[in-house]
């Protein structure tokens, strides 16, 4: 995900002249004091939102290394902050990003992003091998029932396995899924909606992941149902579709691909088809992605624009509908959130040491994302040529 964790460096070069020939520890806090009182974010204040150093080492390296620090020194216990989320919240919705100045090291990343495309086939299975094959344990630990990764629907919902079944039938309503038709799932994950639809609705299901694991619990999840998983790359599907559906994996695509990515689904949709798009997306178009997301979570990521996208879809598909429950998505993290702390001591002897901290600073700085409207999650259904008569809106 790109963008999602604003921290203190996105205005740190607003502050850097300052500190030229300066190396002392009151200096560097002056600044990041200055930098989080922009956000009613005190140092070693007495909010669950401030943030308490232990370690005065925090500045330098937040000063230094922006971002990655940030994520960095909370992984090594140099600071703490009981209320993360609000503390990232807080943040975003002051828009301190406004005070940036450009550094060479975000020139940098922009050019490496415009020149190298970092989702070809072979360093798409970076994300695979760093993320999702962390083990089905702590996914199962963490998740419901039905092993959703993404955004649940809680609208009509008051726990998390209700809010998934309803993100679920809300993807099947607004596609119009009937008995016999025939689904793509792309990025399938561990087969949850594979499984739903072919059970309530009756279809015939193709879900491809690049994850052995995943597959592996999908095919478990799916036995006895017309669902067939694939580890398959999405630019090799040859097959035709009455319906695709991406919930959660747009986001891994990037950029250089989007438009691949459409034109490959509009090669395998039947004329008269609908297909599904459910992404995290940012309100600005960009390249890069979050220097400690990348590193730490999910490498090669990026996070679309409403501008990328039009542009991707452009004489391939007419746009029906565009729904946007980004809140939802602070609610559906707080609840996986909820469910780790649980259960950590049943799977932490499995993990490195600063792997708790990690995972912990991950759901609850994209929660405070989510919750201070920074990102969105969208739903958009895309026709080949429009419905004729329209397209009837579901909610």
């Amino acid at each position: 995900m790109s963008k999602f964790i604003l921290t203190l460096l996105t205005t740190i070069t607003f502050f850097q002249m300052q500190l030229v020939n300066s190396s002392e520890i009151s200096s560097q806090q002056k600044v990041i004091t200055e930098i989080a009182a922009l956000a009613d974010v005190q140092i070693n204040g007495d909010r669950p939102w401030d943030i308490q150093v232990h370690n005065d080492d925090f500045y330098s390296l937040v000063l230094s290394e922006g971002s990655l620090g940030l994520g960095e020194s909370y992984m090594a216990g140099w600071w703490d902050c009981d209320d993360l989320d609000g503390m990232f919240m807080r943040v975003l919705r002051a828009n301190v990003e406004d005070k940036v100045k450009v550094s060479w090291e975000m020139i940098w990343g922009y050019v490496k992003a415009k020149l190298f495309n970092q989702q070809t086939k072979s360093k798409s299975m970076k994300v695979i091998e760093q993320h999702y094959q962390l083990g089905n344990e702590l996914y199962e630990n963490m998740l419901d029932a039905n092993m959703a990764y993404s955004c649940g629907y809680w609208a009509c919902s008051d726990n998390l396995e209700k809010a998934q079944e309803a993100k679920f039938d809300l993807i099947a309503r607004k596609l119009g899924m009937k008995k016999g038709m025939t689904v793509l799932d792309i990025g399938c994950g561990w087969g949850g909606f594979a499984k739903y639809i072919a059970k309530n609705y009756g279809v015939s299901v193709i879900g491809v992941t690049l994850s052995e694991n995943q597959a592996e619990l999908a095919k478990k999840m799916c036995k006895g149902l017309p669902v067939e998983i694939r580890v398959q790359d999405y630019r090799d599907v040859k097959e035709k579709f009455d319906r695709i559906v991406s919930i959660g994996m747009f986001e891994h695509v990037g950029s250089k691909n989007y438009r691949t990515f459409m034109e490959s689904t509009h090669d395998s949709l039947k004329e008269g088809g609908l297909m599904m798009l459910h992404t995290i997306g940012s309100n600005e178009s960009s390249l890069t992605t979050d220097a400690w997301i990348a590193k730490y979570i999910f490498p090669n990521s990026h996070l679309p624009s409403i501008a990328q996208i039009g542009t991707s879809i452009e004489q391939l598909y007419v746009m029906e509908d565009w729904h946007n429950f980004s809140v939802d998505y602070d609610k559906t993290l707080m609840a996986w959130y909820k469910n780790f702390e649980k259960t950590w001591p049943k799977v932490k002897d499995q993990y490195p040491a600063d792997f708790y901290r990690m995972w912990k600073y991950y759901l609850l700085s994209c929660a405070g994302c989510f919750r201070s409207r920074h990102i969105q999650l969208w739903q958009v259904v895309l026709s080949k040529e429009g419905v004729l008569g329209g397209y009837k809106t579901v909610r």
